[in-house]
């Protein structure tokens, strides 16, 4: 995947895996790896250690899963779209297959 069309910020949909059916905000994309996490989706229990300020214990951390299995949600109705690319003023700018407006 040479070209991002998911971003930080984005809501996106599940559409495999586990979490399949699931909406979220993307918290980060990992380029390298192809893979995005987001909220509440991926769900893994860690062990921490007590430290200073940190009592320790279980905590509950979003793991990253793979850019294929999300698709970006269209801003307008709600629905999972593609994304496609369009140059509007000289400038490259998101757009949705779907309704085909500027995604921001």
């Amino acid at each position: 995947m040479d070209r991002w069309r998911i971003k930080k910020g984005d809501t996106v949909l599940v559409i495999a895996g586990k979490d399949k059916g699931a909406k979220g905000e993307v918290l980060s994309v990992l380029r390298e790896e192809r893979r995005v996490t987001v909220k509440g989706v991926n769900i893994c229990l860690r062990h921490k250690k007590p430290a200073m300020n940190n009592p320790g214990g279980l905590v509950k951390i979003e793991k990253s899963i793979h850019a294929s299995n999300v698709m970006l949600v269209d801003a307008t109705d709600g629905k999972p779209t593609r994304v496609g690319i369009k140059l509007i003023d000289g400038k490259k700018v998101r757009v949705s297959k779907r309704t085909d407006s500027v995604i921001s």
